[in-house]
């Protein structure tokens, strides 16, 4: 979501985007908040000889390490992101789209984030779904919906864990008791953190954990461009929901916990450091604010405040980058760091449970799920497994997936089905020849009437009856069945032809009537007669046919 005005923009993509409702409103306050922190910061000149390559040796470690550092661009503008959210349109779960009358793709909930999906995109007779970041866990967002991921042809896996050895119940466990010893010890609380997501999880845990132990009193301060809107926009969609959030809906009761806490004055949210929050701020405290990559936003100011004492601490919860590469520039730094990453996304033992039970034909994946971690190579059980192996792909790879289209779906006319005369060649089978002209728009086929034959123009001259209109005769009966030769045989002896010779041949027999100097060659989809006298061969076209059922 935060790469979609490069793309609109700036591609000339002029295709349909297609997302939920709060995938909209919440990707716009994540791009709003990376704006206003960027802007904050103007820069009087711009400069670009960095990405000269070989000036790029020269950089500092992350940054001449870094992928594609020359395709690095400028931030976006506010205008653009509007741009590019006015492109898109609003979708549901279980929504069924045509997409050109080729395929139908559906988002189905993926339990990760409030909106979040998979998708799944289907024709008549193949399924492709695509799994992004997903969630077994019951957080607050609707549970992922497995079952639709049944008989897939193909299944698209990525968005796992960014921490597999990591269980994020503990991680929430280790959070709160870090947080509540340093605030007892009279120190400050940083947490590096985006506008919304984990954070409505972080306040739902301290919600149960503030009374209990003893942190009634101190204040817990969310600081973001967007804090105001996050905080009440995820008190509005009800029905992106789990059930549990869902049903306090109508008592009423708002869904999330985090109302309580500013109405009691426990949380308090503003839009900078600056104003009013200035005024307020009271030692010791909790402060929620961004960036996690600790290189821009109000997180800076706090990290030079309160970096040079060891009574404060400052916790890691995203998992987007490392702690380290974060906390290099800030070095010597006194306060305590503590790397508490929840991330609730699939790790490898519910994919393999996953997996399991939805049983795809094929699993394509990026090629690091093939293997272990290069820093933990005997972990194998950090590895997707499944049969058949996984097709791996690496980054801008093309892939061609295992399936081919073979089939696609006819719908006849009314009128034309009303004139079927249906057969039935076995029990419950029933076969019926069709004549009619095939029209396709959209990628749709129809079968239909065939066009009736146009009279000629009336004129003053009488024709003669065999110059008008030639009668359309009926089409010629197909033959269906499968020849028994046994009785065959027994059916030309009972007509007089008994000198007969039968040979095997890899395509079927061949009949040698041998008084007659005749053949017959049966095939498995033709019979040839191959006779000089005109009477005989009738005579044995017709024995053939009374073998062979006639639609």
């Amino acid at each position: 979501m935060m790469a979609l005005p490069y793309i609109t923009e700036h591609t000339g993509f002029t295709g349909m985007v297609y997302a939920t409702e709060p995938t909209v409103q919440i990707g716009r306050l994540l791009m709003e908040e990376l704006v206003t922190f960027i802007e904050r910061v103007p820069k009087a000149q711009s400069a670009f000889y960095w990405k000269n390559k070989e000036l790029q040796r020269l950089l500092p470690t992350p940054l001449k390490d870094a992928v594609e550092l020359s395709t690095w661009r400028r931030c976006y503008t506010m205008q653009e992101v509007n741009s590019a959210l006015s492109k898109i349109q609003l979708v549901g779960f279980s929504q069924k789209i045509e997409l050109f009358g080729a395929v139908q793709i559906s988002p189905l909930s993926s339990g990760y984030s409030l909106g979040s999906c998979n998708w799944i995109i289907q024709s008549h007779y193949e399924k492709v779904a695509y799994v992004s970041g997903s969630s077994l866990l019951t957080t607050h967002p609707q549970p992922m919906d497995q079952s639709s991921l049944k008989s897939s042809d193909v299944l698209i896996l990525t968005g796992l864990t960014q921490i597999p050895t990591a269980n994020p119940d503990g991680m929430l466990g280790e959070f709160c008791s870090n947080l509540a010893m340093t605030v007892r010890s009279g120190g400050n609380v940083l947490v590096p953190c985006y506008p919304s997501g984990v954070i409505y999880d972080l306040l739902e845990c301290l919600y149960q954990y503030i009374d209990s132990a003893g942190l009634s009193n101190i204040p817990f301060y969310f600081i973001s461009p967007v804090a105001n809107s996050s905080l009440e926009f995820s008190q509005i969609f009800a029905e992106w929901l789990c059930h549990n959030k869902q049903s306090k809906v109508y008592l009423p009761e708002p869904p999330f916990p985090h109302a309580e806490l500013i109405q009691t004055n426990k949380l308090k949210h503003y839009p900078s450091i600056h104003g009013d929050f200035s005024n307020d701020f009271k030692q010791p405290c909790v402060v929620f604010t961004g960036h996690p990559s600790l290189r821009f936003g109000d997180v800076v100011h706090f990290m030079e405040l309160w970096g040079k004492s060891s009574l404060n601490t400052v916790i890691f919860t995203e998992p987007d980058f490392s702690y380290l590469d974060a906390l290099a520039p800030y070095q010597p730094l006194a306060m305590k760091c503590i790397y508490c990453p929840i991330d609730t996304r699939l790790n490898f033992i519910q994919v393999s449970k996953l997996l399991k039970e939805v049983q795809p034909l094929h699993v394509v994946c990026p090629e690091q799920y093939t293997q272990p971690p290069s820093t933990q190579s005997h972990r194998t059980d950090l590895m997707i497994d499944c049969q058949p192996p996984p097709m791996a792909y690496r980054r801008a790879e093309v892939l061609t997936l295992p399936f081919r289209r073979r089939y696609e779906k006819i719908e006849l006319t009314p009128e034309l089905a009303d004139l079927l005369v249906p057969s039935e060649v076995k029990t419950g089978i029933s076969v019926s020849t069709v004549s009619g002209v095939l029209r396709t728009k959209d990628n749709k086929h129809v079968l239909q009437l065939p066009p009736k034959p146009v009279p000629p123009p009336a004129t003053k001259k009488r024709k003669r009856v065999n110059e008008e209109i030639p009668e359309q005769n009926p089409p010629k009966p197909l033959l269906s069945g499968a020849m028994p030769l046994d009785q065959f045989v027994q059916s030309l002896e009972k007509h007089g032809i008994t000198d007969v010779k039968v040979e095997d041949t890899p395509e079927g027999h061949i009949v040698h009537l041998q008084a007659e100097d005749t053949l017959i060659q049966l095939e498995e989809d033709s019979t040839h007669i191959i006779c000089d006298n005109e009477v005989l061969r009738t005579q044995l076209k017709d024995l053939v046919l009374k073998f062979f059922q006639k639609l």
